[in-house]
């Protein structure tokens, strides 16, 4: 990595909270019993029955119900009413959802300010994803002034509730310094926890570091375990580095079958290499086309290791 890199869209489906996550007293409430089972059309009555009884977390559940089209018809103008009642009634993770359809202006006019004020409201609640969404608001100056001290403040505080995505992010503000000073080490030991956690961008990230002892002790092993964990989950920059690795018989046996099978997956997916391309010139018939049926068959879900 040679440049910061934080994802600038505002995160949604990956990190926001699912309706388990509720408290324990919505989850034994009828209908998220029935929400549990399936029973989406039951749910949503026994919902609005609660609702009107003034609980916030049925009407956080009818808009997920209406949000997701869950046995209704999608319709994003009343998922956004339901949230907005659950939200002014100080449900947290109302106030998220309700952030991210104003965000994206889904349901609602679309306002980066009221996004920014109820992410920070459910933030103020301990809600993780509320707690990333604020970071990268107050990274990309989108709905409140940029602050950077204030983007790393929030990244920690939901890569500390562990969230991957923000502790991968954290590892990038102490890798280059943004609103906190450069801390190889705590780069790195941020970075490993989003590894550890099956992030591929980060096993990627983290297998590099390795690999120069940057942060932490060299470990070729470990990185290379780490690129395959990484190319099994389909990133193309981790499928283009084991290529490497097999095309030189770095830390594993020089095999040029797999190198050029993994540099035909990661070329598909956009990351070109012309040292690879030429080894892929001089296979011969033979195992140009066992590389070939191994790329095909690793996208058929069929792992050829």
């Amino acid at each position: 990595m040679t440049v910061f890199r934080i994802r600038a869209a505002i995160m949604a489906a990956a990190l926001a909270p699912s309706l388990a996550a509720a408290s324990a007293g919505a989850t034994e409430s009828p209908s998220y019993v029935a929400y549990a089972r399936g029973q989406y059309l039951t749910a949503l009555k026994l919902a609005e029955e609660e609702a009107a009884k003034g609980s916030k977390e049925a009407y956080t559940l009818m808009g997920e119900i209406y949000s997701e089209g869950l046995g209704v018809a999608q319709d994003l103008s009343k998922a956004a009413d339901a949230y907005a009642k659950a939200a002014d009634l100080g449900d947290a993770n109302a106030q998220l959802s309700l952030g991210l359809m104003v965000a994206e202006g889904l349901g609602v006019k679309k306002d980066p300010r009221i996004a920014a004020d109820l992410f920070d409201k459910s933030a103020q609640s301990g809600n993780p994803a509320a707690e990333y969404n604020l970071a990268v608001i107050y990274l990309n100056g989108r709905g409140r002034p940029t602050d950077e001290a204030k983007a790393a403040e929030w990244m920690q505080k939901a890569a500390e509730a562990g969230n991957p995505q923000a502790q991968y992010d954290l590892g990038a503000f102490y890798q280059f310094g943004r609103g906190v000073p450069i801390d190889k080490a705590k780069a790195a030991e941020w970075i490993g926890r989003a590894a550890a956690a099956g992030l591929a961008d980060a096993q990627v990230e983290y297998g590099v570091m390795l690999f120069k002892g940057e942060g932490i002790p060299v470990d070729e092993a470990k990185a290379a375990r780490l690129f395959r964990l990484a190319a099994e989950q389909g990133n193309p920059v981790a499928q283009n580095r084991l290529a490497r690795l097999y095309a030189n018989g770095a830390v594993v046996k020089e095999d040029p079958v797999q190198a050029a099978k993994w540099h035909l997956l990661a070329r598909s997916a956009g990351v070109s290499d012309f040292s690879l391309d030429i080894l892929l010139s001089k296979l011969t018939k033979q195992q140009r086309a066992e590389a070939e049926t191994e790329a095909e068959g690793w996208r058929n879900g069929r792992l050829s290791e």
